[in-house]
């Protein structure tokens, strides 16, 4: 545990971690990699080339920085790195390497300013974060064990292969021993290890699709096609080039921290906001829901450019006419002439704070939305400006986490 003089210390550092956070991790991990390239398959280039993956980090020091005095405020932020954790196979020797390179950058980023006395009550700091990790990782692989079967990564076989739109595929997946899977939680998502393209080592996460229960697990990968500037997903299009229906890939357990948590009342709605992919872990969560009650309203806005892109269409249509109290609305914002002709349940357009009032109205409802920040930060002010308190304001960023506020 740090000392008291050494919590000041940390807290002392915070202007300087606000100046030069970004800097500091995107030398932390050029530094890392060097030094240990054997972890590199723990972390997807995609984010390290985006400078996603810095950003995060680097709030997620300053974070630590601002609240060491207050670990209950960080409860939140610090179980969703343990599942991400979890998820990957991260385990105890890894920190000691992570700690070395991050003091070590310090050192080498803020010069003159980090005295010893700033490294010793850094490294203070770390081994109690790396403590409290390791401990809450330690618990989800033996809660793994218990529950689901297995921790560490598993052979699981592909059964079937299906066109969810024009840029999503999904893979239905079960247990190459011929056992059964395990009920997921609706929200959760699994880690996938492939080779890559080059023969690598690379793991991926993607949520479950599909309903909590059924005889596979089902994931549905966005093909991310490069630009430019930025090459394609090595894994994304592995999956949809090369993955067929009797190919094996390695899965470890679902994991995750955003999961539906049913309201008490069966008369306060649930209403879920889909982007593009990010349907995928809503799209668990509304059956769930329906499964749960026949009577709670379920309404489900799914927001994509154009039908082209529209995953889960008849999926979602057949919920919507087998339940009379789930409704779907779509919102394209780049539609084809034929999107939407002659459909009173699609939007030509994007969502707007009107739609919500004339698809939700006065109701007090609980919020899951997910999809690319940009959207989600959208949504979080209007459903903000709607007087949404925090805690029905659910969310969750595929790939680093991220604050919606700019």
């Amino acid at each position: 545990m740090p000392t008291t003089a050494q919590i000041d210390i940390v807290k002392s550092t915070i202007p300087v971690l606000r100046q030069h956070g970004e800097t500091l991790t995107r030398h932390f991990y050029a530094r890392l990699f060097e030094h240990h390239p054997e972890v590199r398959h723990y972390f997807n280039p995609a984010h390290q080339r985006s400078g996603g993956q810095q950003r995060a980090l680097a709030g997620a020091i300053l974070a630590y920085a601002q609240h060491i005095d207050d670990p209950a405020a960080l409860a939140d932020a610090i179980e969703v790195i343990a599942q991400k954790h979890a998820s990957l196979t991260i385990q105890p020797e890894h920190y000691p390497i992570v700690g070395e390179h991050l003091l070590a950058s310090i050192r080498e980023v803020l010069g003159d300013a980090a005295t010893d006395e700033v490294l010793d009550a850094w490294a203070a700091a770390y081994g109690e974060l790396a403590r409290v990790f390791i401990e809450r990782e330690r618990t989800i692989y033996a809660e793994q064990r218990e529950h689901q079967g297995w921790a560490g990564f598993k052979p699981f076989t592909i059964v079937r292969r299906e066109r969810e739109s024009d840029n999503i595929v999904s893979l239905y997946l079960v247990p190459a021993d011929g056992s059964e899977p395990p009920a997921h939680l609706p929200g959760q998502y699994v880690s996938i290890r492939v080779q890559d393209a080059d023969g690598h080592t690379a793991m991926r996460n993607y949520s479950l699709s599909n309903a909590p229960g059924a005889a596979a697990y089902r994931i549905s990968v966005k093909r991310e096609v490069g630009d430019g500037e930025a090459p394609g997903g090595d894994v994304s299009n592995r999956i949809h080039d090369d993955l067929a229906q009797g190919d094996r890939i390695e899965l470890s357990p679902p994991c995750g921290a955003f999961t539906l948590e049913l309201p008490e009342s069966a008369d306060k709605p649930l209403v879920f906001i889909a982007g593009g992919i990010g349907a995928t872990p809503l799209v668990s969560m509304a059956h769930a829901a329906l499964h749960a009650s026949p009577s709670q309203p379920v309404i489900f806005i799914q927001a994509v450019r154009h039908g082209g892109l529209r995953p889960f269409t008849r999926e979602l249509e057949t919920l919507a006419s087998r339940h009379p109290n789930f409704s779907l609305h779509v919102c394209l914002s780049e539609p084809g002439e034929a999107d939407g002709a002659g459909d009173s349940g699609i939007k030509r357009g994007e969502l707007e704070p009107a739609d919500l009032e004339r698809w939700i109205g006065g109701w007090g409802a609980t919020y899951y939305f997910c999809g690319p920040l940009p959207m989600m930060s959208r949504v979080d002010r209007m459903l903000e400006t709607r007087g949404v308190a925090a805690g029905d304001r659910r969310y969750e960023c595929f790939g680093p986490a991220q604050p919606l506020a700019a």
